[in-house]
């Protein structure tokens, strides 16, 4: 099985991006899964039930999100309706899912979504989190992590620590791809980040203007996403279909 696991889409241009290249690489890669992060999709935070709507028209499995996943007021209208929108399962006591399961290919494949503890929006512990996960002892044969953080070191030491019970563990949130994709130690393939899907020559998706005159100033700037030539950025992770392990991750930039 192949998986296909999306960074931060961001705005139009991640989505115009992602329209342009997914048929194709879903063909050419032989991919069975699809996961995006969405919290980006609906100018830069969020995302609107149009766009919801969008990823499944256009091949995707489940969709994971972050710290601006309810920066929408729209998404508290259909959240609850759509278990394969995923928010980070630590986000206190907000509606919507944390995980799904879902049958593909004979196969049970869980997606979680965690956000990180350091230097971020304040959530529950993400370990105590991911230990009541671990105690609901469902039943999958495939455990998708998005760990939605700032910081690399709070990355790589949850993946360690779960080193060989997650399957495939991805960061996201710094929207900068890492160069570190590796199978761990005990099996879990790993990537620190997966970067944003977004124009390149932008700040992290903003208008480089925007962000140049906050840093500048101090003052408040209204930030609008950035235009110009976008980038698909992700990784394909191969899972053995006998033992449901993984046994390689490539990195993508299109």
């Amino acid at each position: 099985m192949r998986i296909l696991m999306i960074g931060d889409i961001f705005a139009k241009p991640g989505r115009d991006a992602f329209k342009k290249h997914i048929a194709k690489l879903i063909e050419s890669k032989k991919i069975d899964f699809v996961v995006v992060n969405g919290e980006n999709t609906t100018h830069g935070k969020s995302i609107s039930k149009e766009h919801y709507n969008f990823y499944k028209q256009n091949s995707v499995d489940v969709i994971t999100s972050g710290n601006h996943i309810f920066k929408n007021p729209e998404v508290l209208q259909y959240i609850s309706q759509t278990p394969d929108l995923l928010k980070p399962m630590n986000m206190y006591k907000t509606p919507g899912n944390g995980y799904v399961i879902v049958q593909k290919n004979n196969k049970k494949i869980c997606v979680l979504n965690l956000m990180g503890n350091n230097f971020m929006d304040p959530s529950n512990s993400v370990y105590e989190s991911m230990e009541d996960f671990l105690n609901l002892k469902l039943n999958y044969d495939i455990l998708l992590v998005d760990f939605h953080a700032e910081t690399t070191a709070e990355k790589i030491a949850f993946a360690l620590n779960y080193d060989g019970i997650i399957t495939g563990f991805v960061g996201t949130h710094t929207h900068v791809q890492t160069a570190d994709e590796r199978i761990l130690p005990k099996g879990t393939a790993f990537i620190t980040d997966l970067g944003m899907s977004g124009v390149i020559d932008s700040v992290i998706g903003i208008e480089p203007s925007d962000a140049i005159y906050k840093q500048k100033t101090g003052l408040i700037k209204r930030f609008q996403p950035a235009n110009g030539i976008a980038k698909l950025n992700g990784v394909i992770i191969e899972i053995n279909e006998n033992t449901n392990k993984a046994i390689s991750i490539e990195r993508i930039s299109i």
